[in-house]
Formats: C-alpha cells, sequence, structure tokens
C-alpha cells in the first residue's frame, strides 16, 4: 500500500470511527506515522484534489467523499469477518429445525446488533410472486377466515361474518371461483382480475359485499412490497441522526419505501450491492441477495448513515451469504462462489506482481 492510500485509509476508518473530521496532526498522533506533518497536508490535499476527501466548513481537516468510501471498500479495506458475528450465526444455523423465515429473522437481528445499524428484509417483487391457492376455513355458522398462499410461501388470512341469509355453500362456490379464476395469477395483477369477475361473485353470492371486500383487502395487501425492518432503534443514537431532525425523518420515510431497496445496483459481481447517500440524505444502503428454497432471491440490506463501517458491513453479508448457500446447499451459487475466489485470488497475485498502485485513477 503506497502512502496515499494508506493515509486516505486511515482518514475514511478514523471518520467511520470518531465521526470527526480528520486533520494531519490527529493521523501522526494516533497512528504514529513515520511521515511529517507537511508530508500528510500534501497527501491530503491531492486526495482532496482528486476526489476522495472533502473539506468540512467548521474544521480544517478532512472528511471522506462518496469516492473516497468507494475507492476505499474496493481497494483498501481488511475485508475482516468479528469472531463473534460468525459464532453466533453457526449457533443459528446448527439449529436444523429453524424455519427458513426464523433464520432469516435472525440473521437480521444479529446484523443489527453486531453492526449497531439496522438491517431489513426484502420479499420479492408483486411481479415474480403468483397466487397458489385460496382456501376457506369456516369458523362459526356466521363467520369464516380466508387463507390466501403465494408461490413464496406467503400467507395472508381474512377473517369475514356471513349474513345470516348467505349459505356457507355459496360462499365456497365463490371462493372455488377465485381459485379457478386466478390461481397462477402474479400478485400484481390480483386486484384488477378481482375487479374483472366481480359480476361472476355477484351471481354466485347474493349479499357479497363483505366477502368481496375481506378478499380484495387481502390482494391489495399482497400487492404491497414486503420490507421487514430490525434494529432502527440503533440509528437513534447516532450523530448524524440524533442531532438532525430532517435527516431523522427521511431516514424513516425510507423503511416505509421498498421501492428505495428495489433501485439499488450490483456493484460488483459478488453480489454485494452499494449506494452511498449524498449530505443532504446521509444514508447508506449495503444490500445482498440470497437465494432460499422454493423462493426467488430476496434481500438483505443494512442501513445507516454514510460513514458506516464498510468493512465490518460488507464482509459480514459476504460471510451471510456464503453461510446460506451452504445451509440451503444452493449448487449453482457455491460453482459460483469458486469461480469468484479463483478470480479474486488471481487479481490480489497481478497486484502484489506490481506493486501498490495510487489512489488517484
Amino acid at each position: 500500500m503506497n502512502r496515499r492510500d494508506k493515509v486516505l485509509k486511515l482518514i475514511v476508518e478514523h471518520f467511520i470511527k470518531n465521526a470527526q473530521p480528520v486533520g494531519s496532526k490527529t493521523l501522526i498522533e494516533e497512528y504514529g506515522l513515520d511521515y511529517s506533518s507537511a508530508t500528510i497536508r500534501s497527501e491530503m490535499n491531492a486526495l482532496e484534489q482528486d476526489g476522495y476527501l472533502e473539506k468540512t466548513h467548521t474544521s480544517s481537516g478532512r472528511v471522506p467523499s462518496s469516492k473516497g468510501y468507494k475507492y476505499y471498500i474496493e481497494h483498501l479495506r481488511d475485508r475482516s469477518i468479528d469472531e463473534e458475528f460468525k459464532y453466533q450465526m453457526q449457533t443459528v444455523l446448527d439449529q436444523k429445525v429453524k424455519s427458513i423465515q426464523d433464520v432469516i429473522t435472525q440473521s437480521c437481528e444479529i446484523l443489527s446488533q453486531m453492526t449497531n445499524l439496522a438491517s431489513i428484509v426484502l420479499g420479492p417483487g408483486a411481479k415474480e410472486e403468483h397466487l397458489v391457492s385460496v382456501q376457506l376455513v369456516p369458523i362459526s355458522n356466521t363467520s369464516a377466515t380466508c387463507v390466501f398462499v403465494t408461490d413464496q410461501g406467503y400467507v395472508e388470512n381474512k377473517t369475514f361474518r356471513i349474513d345470516e341469509n348467505t349459505k356457507l355453500s355459496d360462499v365456497e362456490e365463490c371462493i372455488k371461483l377465485l381459485n379457478d379464476r386466478l390461481k397462477g395469477t402474479s400478485i400484481a395483477e390480483l386486484v384488477p382480475k378481482m375487479e374483472a369477475i366481480r359480476p361472476l361473485i355477484d351471481d354466485y353470492v347474493i349479499n357479497h359485499d363483505v366477502i368481496y371486500q375481506a378478499m380484495l383487502e387481502a390482494f391489495v395487501g399482497f400487492a404491497k412490497d414486503r420490507l421487514s425492518a430490525f434494529g432502527q432503534e440503533e440509528l437513534f443514537d447516532q450523530p448524524e441522526f440524533a442531532n438532525d431532525a430532517m435527516k431523522m425523518k427521511k431516514l424513516l420515510e425510507l423503511f416505509n419505501s421498498p421501492e428505495a431497496f428495489r433501485e439499488v445496483e450490483e456493484s460488483d459481481d459478488e453480489g454485494i450491492s452499494i449506494r452511498i447517500g449524498d449530505d443532504d440524505e446521509d444514508v447508506s444502503i449495503v444490500q445482498a441477495k440470497i437465494k432460499v428454497p422454493g423462493s426467488n432471491e430476496r434481500s438483505i440490506a443494512v442501513v445507516g448513515p454514510k460513514r458506516m463501517d464498510y468493512d465490518k458491513v460488507v464482509s459480514s453479508l459476504e460471510y451471510l451469504m456464503e453461510l446460506l448457500d451452504e445451509y440451503y446447499d444452493e449448487s449453482p451459487r457455491k460453482e459460483a462462489k469458486g469461480e469468484r475466489e479463483e478470480r479474486k485470488q488471481t487479481f490480489q497475485g497481478r497486484e502484489n506482481s506490481h506493486g501498490s498502485g495510487k489512489a488517484k485513477k
């Protein structure tokens, strides 16, 4: 690692830890750099000119820019994995009786605890999920529950009251009609298709409004992107949000906006996607796609301030992806992982043979 890279690495890691702009004096005193203040300031000026550092208005120190964080993630991070995180994840996966949902939920909870950030799990998109069946479960002579199941294992249920003038057999015929007409329909198309067959439901059930509304509400719920968040309270103590009500408001709005996570683009071939926020929003998202049996890909993401510990977060998500692949025995992903490791070793060997490069590109 050359001198400029080392200075950038230390500034990024110091700012991540302390949330304070970094000056040459800090680098010398805290990290024992064997360079003069003038030399370090020269490197910091060059990094600022190249767009890797920014100067704040309130201090002579520097902070990493989005470009600086990206370079750090790609070239300078240690790729270390917390041993406690490994232990806790192995403990979860050793309990073979756990359901898929329990494994994912506990994985997100551990991610939040170990990173002091929030984590989310995002289900498949409405276009990728289809209705498998609608089932009627009579509760009494005056009430029943409809259970809706998708091909991704998601279940929604609605309980409704049966009018005393409505026969249960009529309701059963209505459910049979829904299964015949809607089975295999994508979740995104359920509501308009339900509206289209409403006249047919009128023919089966005279007092059908309550039943129709219960089913329509279930389909509307299906059509919404499903996002489960964990550890949002971990963010309240972060200085970026604790001291800025507007940033906190935008952060909370993010957890009600699944589309923001859909928009995060893949940043490399290892399946980790990173969106580094701007100064106004000050929120970064690190996201990984995971495969689970009988389901399309889902996403697990870690959400935090722009100065989040990217080394810990990215390494933890990479480790989690590998663990879940092994746990669910996803052979194609295993092969892809082997190819990635081979490419990584080739790249590292090439880097070592050429020596360390400069931060300027």
